[in-house]
């Protein structure tokens, strides 16, 4: 049952699997599917080191980096700086971010404090095509850009190497320019995914966008699929495999944070929300303290990527330091409400590809075609 993009890949299953945490990329990878690291925070010689440690623990298999290179954003165009960018954040929205830490108790970082602090939208622009060269120097099958058309560089420096490209598309509209920029695979992510998604639900923009890119371009359906009879539905709307991310936070092999496993195990399918509170564009993600004071009346808007990144970073720092439970969310879909234990990557994989096959039989058999 694999379908041609696993041929192109060399998968035994048409299931992706994003995650910023190289164990699990290395582990859904070894169990049949095609892990893939979410590279934004890492300076290219951090992605380096991740990269290295991937290709001695994932036993030859494929493997993909997905980047975040925003075609806009504010301050790009410019000498970056920053500093200069730093300037731009109205001392109103300074205030109120430690307004909203007072109120739940977060104390400012001692003065010895160390760590790096990274906002969306800086990554790839402030590094330059460092991280793409990096990548490069790896036995990378696909790279992808999760905002907007990637840049004209990381397209030509990929298909130099014989490298896929992909690119998260929210619209047919998005996809048709991802196509026109030199995009191999179009992920089309419906709005129920988690982190930057547009309004369009997955039903309905999958078909869309198979139908705008036509027959030879392979589309991957994103948003809303955490199991098997979801990853037919799928393929029976024309996409050639699954792309999912939100399922994979709780993983034993996951890095994320005991405390906020906790909130992800108990959240509902209701519990997470678009919002432009952590990185200036919309994202969906936990409901948290945080997401809740952005949408007072008191507070000001959020500002325009990556300014707002740059006012969450070190906010997120300090509570994630104190290991606020209120305030520590993570980019996550609606189908969280569907994770409420800890397991294995593998037994994920196994678990969502055995309903698939079940269920691609069933449909089969009450057809008449056995």
């Amino acid at each position: 049952m694999r379908t041609p993009i696993c041929e192109q890949l060399g998968i035994e299953f048409p299931l992706f699997a994003f995650s910023h945490c190289r164990d699990v990329v290395a582990a859904v990878s070894k169990a049949g599917g095609f892990g893939v690291l979410g590279a934004l925070a890492y300076s290219p010689d951090q992605l380096e080191i991740e990269l290295n440690w991937i290709d001695e623990h994932i036993d030859g298999k494929p493997y993909g980096v997905d980047f975040a290179m925003p075609e806009k954003f504010v301050g790009k165009g410019e000498e970056f700086s920053l500093e200069s960018l730093q300037a731009m954040i109205p001392v109103e929205h300074r205030d109120f971010v430690e307004k909203v830490l007072a109120e739940h108790g977060v104390p400012p970082l001692p003065d010895d404090s160390e760590g790096v602090l990274k906002a969306a939208g800086l990554g790839v622009e402030a590094e330059g095509p460092g991280q793409v060269e990096a990548t490069l120097r790896h036995p990378v099958s696909m790279l992808v850009n999760a905002l907007g058309p990637p840049p004209a560089y990381a397209v030509e420096a990929a298909h130099e190497r014989g490298v896929l490209v992909g690119a998260l598309s929210g619209s047919p509209r998005h996809a048709q320019r991802n196509i026109e920029r030199g995009v191999d695979v179009i992920i089309a992510q419906g709005t129920e995914a988690g982190g930057h998604t547009g309004e369009i639900s997955t039903m309905v923009l999958v078909p869309e966008v198979v139908d705008t890119v036509g027959p030879d371009v392979p589309v991957l359906a994103a948003g809303g699929i955490g199991r098997g009879r979801q990853m037919a539905a799928a393929i029976a709307l024309g996409a050639q495999g699954a792309w999912t991310g939100s399922i994979w936070l709780t993983v034993s092999e996951s890095s994320t944070q005991p405390w906020v496993v906790e909130n992800l195990l108990a959240a509902g399918f209701g519990d997470t929300v678009r919002s432009r509170s952590m990185t200036g564009k919309p994202a969906r993600q936990l409901r948290t303290g945080w997401t809740d004071a952005w949408e007072r009346d008191d507070a000001p808007d959020p500002l325009p990527m990556p300014l707002q990144g740059l006012l969450y970073a070190p906010a997120a720092h300090r509570f994630m330091r104190v290991q606020s439970r209120d305030l520590s969310g993570s980019p996550a879909g609606q189908i969280i409400g569907r994770v409420d234990r800890v397991r294995p990557a593998r037994d994920v994989v196994y678990e969502i590809v055995e309903e698939w096959i079940d269920t691609t039989q069933k449909m089969c058999a009450s057809m008449g075609d056995e």
